[in-house]
């Protein structure tokens, strides 16, 4: 079977520095905030070009505290997109506020930028792009609304790590950015790990002291917070790939670059990339007739692929309260029915490449037959 993300190649060529740091780890006797969560922050800081980055446990905790420091909560609402991982509102209901759903443009898979004014409310705090499957959203466009409106940006870069727009990378924007480390992220773990970038050195400050308990000296607490610390072996594990990144997403891009061309000519939508940015192609994300049955045939000829997301958040039974039926995002819900992520990772060879568009003409020229 192809898969659709292939980590063990990666591990066989970095295994000896992965054993070194972590053996270095263990060694030390220390795995909670030590050096290589302080050294991981000052190298994802100046990777991206931000001033400050807080490691965290999780993407999802990025998102949640990115929203506790800037004081959103009950009665605010968040504008966001209804085609993303569950995290994004997860963290917006975990603070008590309300996701807000916009449309999403069906080109790029990210938020419509000429619908959001019209779903903003005086109870809007703050706007929510997701940079979806490592494609850059419209975040100048968002950031001059939400300039106009006075309401925070806060940016999920869980599959955008090392996209650009411009010269500056996603996360760098708004007033936070947040990155996952999920293993089979661009740049992963090998367990759940997060990171916070901003700008300002008073949320920064204010996020480190919700990571740890509401406090920023140990045994004083001032708030509730929680326990959301990145370990020692991760950071150190995410140290070793750090100087790897742009070359893979490089790697990524040239991939992409033989998938599109391989399907050029076809009826099959491919991915797109905004002008003056850069896709990081955390997923290649076709869409394709009769989604499910392709699925189906490509995994009978051995290659593995994905949905994401096959029920856009808005028809979730999480969010149920919110009273919103299908019909409500037609973009979201067509692009639920109809994409499909085929495998992408920095170690995929042109030949498995052929097999991949093979399979997936193949299962596309039954569907039509059937």
């Amino acid at each position: 079977m192809i898969p659709i993300c292939d980590l063990k190649e990666q591990y066989r060529t970095l295994r000896e520095q992965m054993m070194r740091a972590v053996d270095d780890v263990f060694s030390s006797g220390h795995f909670i905030n030590g050096p290589n969560v302080k050294a991981l922050e000052a190298e994802i800081a100046q990777y991206v070009g931000a001033k400050h980055a807080v490691a965290l446990n999780s993407g999802t905790d990025a998102l949640h505290l990115a929203l506790r420091a800037l004081d959103i909560g009950p009665g605010d609402e968040v504008i966001t997109t209804p085609f993303t991982f569950v995290a994004t509102t997860e963290a917006i209901g975990i603070v008590g506020a309300t996701p807000v759903f916009v449309d999403i443009d069906p080109r790029t898979y990210n938020l419509d930028v000429a619908q959001i004014e019209a779903a903003m409310t005086p109870r809007t705090r703050a706007i929510l792009p997701v940079h979806l499957y490592g494609c850059p959203a419209p975040i100048e466009e968002i950031l001059d609304i939400a300039r106009r409106h006075d309401v925070a940006v806060v940016e999920d870069c869980a599959q955008s790590i090392g996209a650009k727009v411009g010269e500056k990378y996603t996360g760098t924007f708004g007033q936070f950015g947040c990155f996952s480390f999920f293993p089979s992220k661009n740049l992963g773990a090998y367990g759940d790990g997060g990171m916070l970038v901003t700008d300002d050195e008073t949320l920064a400050a204010r996020a480190r002291s919700l990571r740890g308990h509401g406090g920023r000296i140990k045994y004083y607490h001032e708030e509730l917070g929680v326990n959301s610390r990145l370990d020692e072996v991760q950071a150190a594990i995410l140290r070793v790939k750090l100087p790897y990144l742009e070359a893979w997403i490089e790697k990524r891009r040239t991939a992409a670059g033989r998938y599109t061309a391989a399907f050029a000519g076809s009826q099959l939508q491919v991915p797109i990339e905004p002008a003056d940015a850069r896709h990081a192609y955390h997923q290649y994300t076709l869409r394709v007739p009769d989604r499910d049955r392709v699925q189906q045939d490509m995994k009978a000829a051995g290659v593995e692929s994905m949905i994401y997301y096959p029920v856009p958040l808005h028809l979730q039974k999480v969010h149920a309260m919110l009273g919103l039926r299908e019909g409500a995002f037609p973009e979201a819900e067509r692009a639920a029915r109809e994409v499909l992520s085929i495998p992408m990772f920095p170690e995929l060879r042109p030949d498995i490449q052929e097999q991949v568009v093979n399979a997936v003409f193949a299962a596309c020229r039954r569907e039509a037959v059937a």
